[in-house]
């Protein structure tokens, strides 16, 4: 995960996403650097549209219910785990092609 988070801040900072900035970054917090962790992770970014990746991220989490809600109704439920076998697909999906960053 710290060679994402690397990423990450980079992207945050307005950084360009490289090779010796990631290396930089991960040196920076003490993470021993693994050189091909980098460049897959480096080439795998590659043409990515990082922002829009967040965004699809964001919807695929679900909501949480507020703490005081009431238990919903029988309908509601079935809808609700429908919704939620589907956010669970989706998060699968998504868990796959992170899977292929780390081979």
């Amino acid at each position: 995960m710290e060679y994402i988070y690397a990423a990450m801040l980079l992207y945050k900072a307005g950084k360009e996403i490289k090779e010796n900035a990631v290396k930089a970054v991960l040196t920076a917090a003490g993470v021993n650097v693994d050189e091909a962790r980098v460049k897959a992770l480096v080439a795998a970014l590659e043409g990515v549209n990082i922002e829009e990746a967040i965004k699809k991220a964001a919807m695929v989490a679900p909501a949480a219910a507020p703490a005081g809600a009431a238990a919903p109704a029988a309908s509601e439920k079935k809808e609700e785990k429908k919704k939620e076998e589907d956010s669970k697909k989706a998060e699968e999906s998504a868990a796959a092609g992170l899977g292929a960053l780390f081979g």
